[in-house]
This record gives structure tokens, sequence and C-alpha cells, in this order.
């Protein structure tokens, strides 16, 4: 035996431990053995290369029998390729090639870093053992301790007696602990054998097999739970399992217990093909206990989307619940309470170069009680062509469809719709201006299935209808610029338009509607040339239509104001309001100005408004107007008002709800403040309020307190939303508001693919479980 110090290794080499490469070597120069930095993931040299790679050892003592083993101590550290291993005592086993490393052992293999009382690692395959250790995985986030790892395979770790969390160092929020423990990094999954889920070191719940992902990787196991409490449905706790069946399509089930209401079973099924990708989406609450009366319930949604060849084109959506009150009693993520319905349609649509052509089928499910119900299209065929008729100068199209209308109603009929439209457009444009002027020809003819029971309600419908009308459009606009004169370093642009629409006037009284409503007029429905939605009615028109835009851009060409303003003068004043009764007609030869404002002060103040005002009678029919502050990149406070007349609501939509009064007295005034702000990287807040200003009431109001740690978050949420009426309901002068309150509080972890708890849309306001979101509605141009 001999003994060397560390200066004298090098000379030591050839006579005392000679082996091959792929065993070891011993230098003292650091230039060679000096490796980079492991405590981040090092996974870009392959793990053949690193085994024939030499292994270097740097002790201060050696003492070695050649040819059987050598014994280092005092300051020992053997690396190979990105591998480390650092010990008080090192003994290579020069016929095994197997290095024992005893005393405070810390090991790193790029991957797995650890600290151990012992490791035994064979230099040939890479294997290696290590007891009493305390570990971190450098390619996700998850550290831990075990009694005993054992790597058995490229990047696969056991653990016996061992535990694992996402918490950083000293932290002890939660973990869970296991028997047996198998790290897979490659698969990015952990299997656990009789697992339990520890708080601060407290047992919160065991399972005897649980898999679960350590990583952002698709993997079949479960996810981490969510537990939360809320006044309205007690107790609750999420537990979702993910199954990565195949490459292109996997499931998620979520079992969701409330003590108040049972346990929901939340499933949402993924397909992704050469067509498109598919969602199938489905809830079910056995037996409500909350709501015993309404049994069990569900709510189901398919979507799909898809191309094929890149001329077909498929959508589907359909969606379905149990009863008109699910949404209200139920959180779902089909739709939201405030939904007064659900879509059920789908469509295939090809297109050509000069045409395009597409079947479609639609239908609702209703979620009120009214006896108003939308018409079903079983089915609707189009096909539309388009081309130059002289260069680009003027273009022709046609427009047509074939529809069948359906209905469930008693007092409305069915009917078949045929509609073609042919159209000569002539656009003109500059850099500086536009001038559209186009022709239609409108033909549409209706087959309407009557009977006694319709007629008596619809008496001046027919059983065939058909209906020409022309329609004649020019609108002309300009841009103007110039510097302005009281604001240096701003560019100022004034852009005029005006439009002349004739259509004549023809009575359309025995057509029934269909799928065609009312627009609104805003600034730039002014230029529209219809007023309804669909073709049912084509209102007569004889009028122009005259308005103007104004910006404002900075020196970087940042729009930072736009005033729009017009209205429309009747030439023929029987033709002004489509929604008017004979003996209103005439009054007067013009619209209600529309003015549209939007506004951005330095990036942190911004404000949008829109009014409709009527300068004859001197009333604001319509109006909104949002302002916000941004308080720099961390939150905002802004407040809004929108304002509606009953008159306009009965002038727009009175020919669809068969008594207003039981959606207003009033009209419409509400106002509302929203804020949410971002504290500090762990901590933020969020509120707001909505007040109805002609029932002097609250609408809703809701106040959320979150903190999300390294490893975990709570969140702490208030709300009083008004649900209902007593009594007679909201027509009964006499009724009364019903609030809900509630108040939740929630919890769960954060790390291992999953970021629970840290969801926000992009304003930073955390808006589950309000019915009225934030909005950001501001559209300049930035």
């Amino acid at each position: 035996m001999q003994c060397f110090s560390r200066t004298l290794l090098a000379a030591s080499i050839s006579s005392a431990l000679f082996v091959p490469t792929t065993q070891a070597e011993t230098t003292i120069d650091d230039s060679v053995q000096e490796m980079p930095s492991t405590d981040q993931c090092l996974i870009a040299s392959s793990e053949d290369s690193d085994l024939n790679a030499p292994a270097y050892v740097e002790a201060d003592h050696l003492e070695a029998v050649n040819g059987e083993k050598a014994s280092y101590s005092g300051s020992v550290k053997v690396t190979q390729g990105i591998k480390t291993i650092e010990a008080e005592t090192v003994t290579l086993h020069q016929q095994e090639n197997i290095v024992v490393a005893e005393g405070s052992v810390t090991f790193n293999d790029g991957q797995f870093k650890a600290t151990s009382d012992k490791v035994t690692n064979n230099l040939t395959t890479n294997e290696f053992e290590l007891e009493n250790t305390q570990y971190q995985m450098l390619c996700e986030s998850g550290r831990g301790d075990a009694r005993y790892i054992a790597r058995t395979g490229k990047a696969v770790y056991e653990l016996e007696d061992g535990t694992i969390t996402s918490c950083p160092p000293g932290d002890k929020s939660w973990r869970l602990k296991a028997s047996n423990i198998e790290l897979d990094q490659d698969e990015e999954s952990a299997t656990f054998i009789n697992p339990r889920f520890e708080v601060l070191d407290v047992p919160i719940f065991y399972l005897p097999y649980l898999t679960v992902p350590v990583g952002e990787s698709r993997k079949t196991g479960f996810l981490y739970p969510t537990f939360s409490y809320g006044s309205s449905d007690g107790f609750e706790t999420e537990i979702p399992f993910y199954w990565n069946i195949a490459p292109n399509y996997d499931l998620q089930t979520t079992a969701k217990y409330m003590s108040e209401r049972g346990t929901q079973l939340n499933n949402e099924f993924r397909h992704l093909s050469q067509f498109g990708q598919s969602t199938v989406t489905f809830e079910y609450l056995d037996n409500d206990s909350k709501f015993k009366e309404k049994g069990s319930r569900w709510g189901g949604q398919f979507e799909f989307n898809g191309i094929y060849k890149e001329a077909w084109k498929f959508d589907v959506d359909y969606s379905k619940v149990s009863d008109v009150d699910y949404f209200t009693d139920v959180d779902s993520s089909i739709g939201n309470r405030e939904d007064g319905q659900l879509m059920q349609s789908g469509e295939v649509a090809y297109r050509a170069l000069n045409w395009d052509a597409s079947l479609a089928v639609r239908d609702f499910q209703v979620l009120t009680e009214s006896e108003n119900q939308p018409y079903r299209v079983m089915p609707q065929l189009k096909f539309n062509y388009y081309a130059p008729l002289i260069w680009d100068t003027v273009e022709m199209d046609v427009i047509s469809h074939i529809s069948r209308f359906d209905t469930d109603s008693d007092s409305k009929p069915s009917a078949t719709r045929v509609h073609i439209e042919p159209g000569i457009k002539v656009p003109l444009s500059t850099t500086w201006g536009s001038w559209t002027t186009e022709a239609r020809l409108l033909g549409t003819y209706y087959d309407q299935d009557l009977d006694s029971t319709i007629l008596a309600a619809n008496p001046e419908l027919s059983d065939t209808a058909s209906r020409v009308i022309p329609e004649f459009r020019t609108h002309a606009g300009i841009i103007l610029e110039r510097d302005t004169t009281y604001l240096t370093g701003y560019t100022q642009t004034l852009e005029p338009q005006v439009q002349y629409l004739y259509v004549p006037k023809q009575d359309q009284s025995e057509i029934g509607l269909y799928d065609t409503t009312l627009l609104q007029t805003d600034y730039y429905g002014l230029f529209r040339s219809r007023k309804y939605s669909g073709v049912d009615r084509i209102a007569a028109a004889n009028q122009l239509s005259y308005g103007a835009s104004s910006r404002f851009f900075d020196d970087q060409y940042k729009e930072r104001l736009n005033i729009s303003f017009g209205q429309i003068f009747f030439i023929d004043r029987n033709t002004k309001n489509p929604g008017a009764s004979s003996d209103e007609e005439g009054e007067t030869s013009y619209s209600s100005w529309a003015v549209e404002i939007d506004f951005n002060y330095d990036d942190y103040l911004f404000y949008h408004g829109g009014v409709q005002y009527d300068i004859d009678d001197g009333d604001m029919q319509l109006a909104n107007s949002t302002v916000e502050y941004r308080i720099d990149e961390n939150g905002f406070v802004q407040a809004n008002y929108r304002y509606v007349t009953r008159e306009y609501i009965e002038d727009n939509v009175g020919d669809t709800i068969t008594n207003i009064d039981e959606i207003t007295r009033d009209g419409i005034s509400q106002a509302g403040l929203v804020t949410g702000y971002q504290f500090s990287p762990k901590w933020y807040a969020s509120a707001q309020y909505y007040h109805d200003m002609n029932e002097n009431i609250a609408i809703e109001w809701l106040a959320n307190l979150r903190y999300k740690d390294d490893c975990w978050y709570v969140g702490v949420t208030y709300s009083n939303e008004l649900r209902s009426w007593s009594g007679g309901g909201y027509s009964d002068l006499n009724s009364d508001p019903v609030y809900e309150n509630n108040f939740s509080i929630n919890f769960g972890i954060v790390g291992f693919g999953t970021a629970a708890g840290t969801g926000s849309n992009t304003s930073g306001f955390d808006s589950s479980g309000n019915s009225l979101e934030y909005g950001r509605p501001f559209f300049l141009n930035n």
C-alpha cells in the first residue's frame, strides 16, 4: 500500500492505477476535469457517449492495489461526462468498474441531483444505488427524500420509503409519501405504491396506487387534486384522471365531490386527425341533493372543426343540458349561467375559385320558460358565385339559398324559403379614398304550412308568397390628413363618408319571420345596406347617410383618439322606422345622431363611449361608456355604464317578446366597477360590482383574493348575485329581488404539469364564477 498526496497523483497514473479509459484515470489538471454547472437539466450529450467517456478522479489521498481496487479519500471528486460524484471516500473496484462513494456524498448526472450517505455507481452501465438520500430532479420540478434509490434504466429511478414534492428546499407545504415510487423522467411520470398526501406533514388522504405526471408531456395518470369550500355547495374536492390513449386522442375524467350536491363526473375527450379536431364534453351529476326535485343533472357538447384538401370545411357545434336551470345551478365548462340558449348546428362547405356551396342544419335549446321558440333550419343549402366582369373594375356575384324552417310552436308556421340575389358592384379605390356602387335584385319565394290555429294567430299570412325587390347603394369616402395646429407632434385625419340607399317599399306582412331580426343602428350601422339580418324583411329605404371619423396619431403613428359621428337623412320619411306604427311614420326626416369615441392617453388611461341621441325628442336612446385606468403592468380599475330606453327596446325587439315587462319596466340603466391588482408575484386581488340604476338594486358583486406560492395556491371568493324575483316574478311590482350569497375558499398544488389556480384572462382579472366578465372594449389601432 502507498499513500499519495494530491500533488503527486499525476506521477502515479502509469504505475499505480492504469485501467482502460472506460474505467478510471486520475489527474490534477483542472482544465481537463472541470465540468459545467449541473444545477440545471443537462441532457444535450447522449448517455452512450457519456458511458464511453473516461472517468477522472480528484482526491487528497490514494491507496491502490494494482488491478484490484483504488481507495481515494479527502475531498474526492469523480467525473464522467456530465456526471459528478463528490464524497469523503471513494473506492473504485477495477474488475467490476464500480465506484462506491461514502460520507456526505453529492451525486449529479445532469438529470438527477442528490446528497446521500452512500452511492454505488456502475461506470459501465451507469446504474447506481443511493442510501438515505435527499434528491432533486433537474429536468422537471420535483424533489424529495428516500431511504433507498436505485437507477434501473435510462432516467428510471426506483425509490423506497420516499417522498416527492414540487416545493423548493425547506418548504414542507405538501408532499406525496409512498412505500415505493418509480420515477421515469423520459416518460415524465411517477408511479406510487401506498401513497399518502401530506400537508405540513399531516396526512390528508391515502390511495393504494397512484400514477401522476411530473412534467409537461401528456402522460396517463392522476393529476393532482384541488380542494375548496363554498357556502353554496359545501366542501368540494376534484380529482382528475388523464388517459393518454394515443398520440392523437386523449380523455380526462374529473370526479368532483360536493358535500351539499353529490358527486359530479366531468369528461373531456379530444381527438385530432387529418380531417380536423374534435372535442366531446360530458358532465353528469347523479341525484342533485340540493335540488332534489330536478333529479340527475347532465350536460353534453360535441365540437368539430376540420378542413379537407384545402377546399372542404366542416363545422359541428352541438350542446344540450338536462334542464333550463342547469347553468344557473351547476358550474359547467359547456356554458355560463347568463346563456339563454345553446347552439346545435352542423355545416359542410366547399369553396372553389369563383364559387362556394354549403349545407347546414341549425337548432337551439332554449334555456328559458318563454313560449317564443326559435326556428330550426332543417336544412339550408347555399350557393354563391362571384367573379369579375370587366377586368377588376366591375364585379358580379349571385347569392342564393334554399331553407326549410320547422318549429314546435302551434301558433307559428313551418316554411320553405327559396332566395336568389344577383348583384353587380363597381369598386373604385385609391390611397386617399374609395367609391363603391352596387345594384342587387332580391327574389324570394315562400311556401308556408298554415292551419286554422296558425291563421287565427297570424291572419295576414298566406300559403305561398313571393317578392322581387331591387336595391341600389352607392357609398363614398375620403381620407384627409394634416399635422395638428395646437398639438405638437400629432397627425390628424378627417374621414368623411356618404351613402345613398334606395329600396322600394313593399308589403311583406304575408311573410313570417324565420331567421330575421332588426340590427342595431350604431355609427357603423348607418352605412349598412340592410336594417335586418336575414331576408324575411327587406326594409324600404330612400335615404342619405352621412358621417365622419377623425383620428389623432402621435409621432410613433400610434392612434390616440378616434371620434366618429353621423346620422341618416330620410328622403322618403315613411321609410324612417321599420318598427314604428303608421301614426309615428313621417314625423321627422332624420335618424338619431350616432357617436362613437375611443381614447388612449399614454397607454394607461382609456375611454370608450357610444351614444344615439334623438335631436327631435331631445332624448338619449342608447348609450354606453367605459373608462379604464391601468396601474403599470400590475392592475387596472374600470368603470362602465350602459343605458337603453324602453322605447328603443320595443322598437327593436318588440316583435319577438310577448311581454316586455318580464324583461324591463323602464329600460336598461346599469353601472359597474371592475378592478384587479397584482400586489406581488404571489398576491392578487380582484373585485367587481354591478348596479341597476332603474330598480336601485345590486345585480352582482364579487371579491376575490388569491395567493400563489411556489408549489401551492389558495383563493378566497365572496359573491352576492341576483338569481330571481319573489312572488309573481320581475313583472310583479310587489316582488323583491332574491340573492344568493356564496363564500368559497379553494386551494391546490402547482407544479408537475399543472398550473391550477394560476389561470386568468388576458386582463389579469380572474373572472371565474362571475356572470359579467371583464372585457377590454378598446379598438384603437395600437
